[in-house]
């Protein structure tokens, strides 16, 4: 085995879709499964106050890519959304650019090999699709990523996924996904390896193997949730010009297909993670598990809760962006330890490339900040003001807006009507009590702080719509 293979780490990044902030046992669901995700918490470091940078999937995933706010690359939608209210749609980038030097481009330069597995959604929809793929923004291989942001067939094959090949009829995607996932690592040779894992659950459609689902049905009717409503009722204004309707936000954990499929994705990492240790690579691999958006909450069957997070996918509130992080490296990371220091995604490229003992490009990863000395206790580590734009309305009822937080307080500004909303999070999780009246050098010195950020990386901010 070459030096290189010796002191690099290999990098196993698992990123799930719409996978909410109190979907994990160790984040305190009360009826989701998740055994071997709470064990890696153990085995390594619970991130408490973890961000997307979006809302929604695309734009996060850019940023983790990147390094840079979605807002800098222009990419403040998921790709192929549109929507319009009483402001109008914003334009907004369609694809992840080859011009970006990503963080897979930046390991493979430096003689790791690079591997996307899963769900891609980062580039145009046609024939331009093939040049925004993988496989031109630094990955050797591409298993599954193309211009889809959910399984369009289902879950269950045949998929129609033109890069990966169907296997028979009834077989899982999450299961095969995964399948592929341990094929390469039982494959890899003497060079460092940097794994994309981007499954496509547990987004929509909400599906599973039977068994699993009888089995959250039942323990849904033992836990008697299956006897009175899960829901409660608001209204917004449609993003689609449809009359003003009726939402329901999920107020319990109580879904049999979800809590299936979030069992079935634990099992599944839980299959990865056998395979780092029988091929003698767990201690030195470094796995990191995310999610790129908040948990559908509030639409599309609402099918999670994140109490005590406000909202879900969608949304400038906390349930919209907190994410659950873990990060395990054998002997560097101290197990069975949380961290409440704050970061989003733009962190991971320079965290990756510092652990690999490559020097930083700030030029790059413009608005990321290594969460090294975090990880490994060396030393202090302020990260300064954190930033979200999603000039949108999203399908899940979420209004346009931007926002930033630094330290415990909140700033958020919605773009119909320009009113703010203030809050400590650090006395009020939930987003309760807008606090912008009662502390108004705050809100002004926050309210400043996000125009000029906004300015800083040209954020395209919603006109008046005509046409409404």
């Amino acid at each position: 085995m070459d030096q290189i293979s010796v002191t690099r780490p290999n990098i196993l990044f698992i990123l799930l879709d719409d996978f909410g902030w109190r979907d994990l046992g160790c984040y305190g669901s009360d009826f989701y499964e998740t055994p071997r995700l709470d064990q890696l918490a153990q085995e390594g470091m619970r991130f408490s106050n973890a961000y997307a940078a979006c809302p929604v999937c695309s734009p996060t995933r850019a940023s983790i890519l990147t390094g840079q706010y979605p807002a800098r690359i222009g990419m403040t939608q998921w790709l192929g959304g549109y929507s319009e209210g009483k402001l109008a749609h914003v334009p907004y980038i369609d694809h992840l650019s080859p011009d970006y030097t990503t963080i897979a481009g930046a390991l493979h330069n430096h003689g790791y090999e690079t591997w996307h597995v899963g769900k891609w959604h980062l580039s145009k929809h046609g024939e331009e699709r093939f040049d925004s793929y993988p496989e031109k923004l630094g990955f050797d291989i591409n298993i599954g990523g193309c211009d889809w942001g959910q399984p369009k067939n289902g879950y269950f094959a045949p998929y129609g996924l033109e890069t990966l090949e169907d296997g028979p009829d009834g077989e899982y995607l999450t299961d095969r996904i995964t399948d592929e996932a341990i094929a390469l690592i039982e494959q890899s040779g003497d060079k460092p390896w940097f794994m994309h894992l981007s499954h496509y659950a547990v987004h929509t459609p909400i599906q599973c193997h039977e068994e699993l689902v009888q089995k959250y049905r039942e323990k849904a009717r033992m836990l008697g949730r299956d006897q009175t409503s899960p829901f409660i009722e608001g209204d917004h204004f449609s993003c689609y010009h449809k009359k003003d309707e009726k939402i329901l936000r999920r107020i319990v954990q109580s879904d049999p297909g979800y809590a299936a499929m979030v069992e079935n994705i634990d099992w599944n990492i839980g299959r990865v993670l056998d395979t780092l240790e029988s091929t003698g690579q767990k201690d030195n691999t470094i796995v990191v598990f995310f999610s790129d958006n908040g948990g559908l909450a509030t639409s599309e069957g609402s099918p999670t809760c994140n109490s005590p997070l406000s909202e879900g996918k969608g949304w400038m509130y906390e349930a919209g962006t907190r994410e659950p992080l873990i990060v395990r490296w054998p002997g560097n990371v101290k197990p069975n330890t949380i961290s409440h220091e704050i970061m989003t995604s733009t962190d991971f490229f320079p965290t990756f490339l510092e652990a690999a003992g490559i020097d930083l490009m700030p030029e790059h990863h413009q608005d990321g900040k290594s969460i090294l000395p975090v990880l490994t206790g060396e030393q202090s580590f302020e990260r300064g003001a954190i930033f979200w734009h999603y000039p949108h309305y999203s399908n899940q009822g979420g209004l346009p807006g931007c926002s930033v937080r630094e330290g415990d307080w909140k700033l958020i500004e919605f773009f119909e009507d320009e009113h703010l909303e203030l809050y400590n999070l650090r006395e009020d999780i939930s987003e309760e009590h807008n606090l912008s009246e009662q502390y108004p050098e705050k809100t002004k010195a926050l309210y400043q702080q996000l125009q000029e950020w906004k300015a800083s990386v040209k954020a395209r901010v919603p006109e008046p719509n005509l046409n409404s």
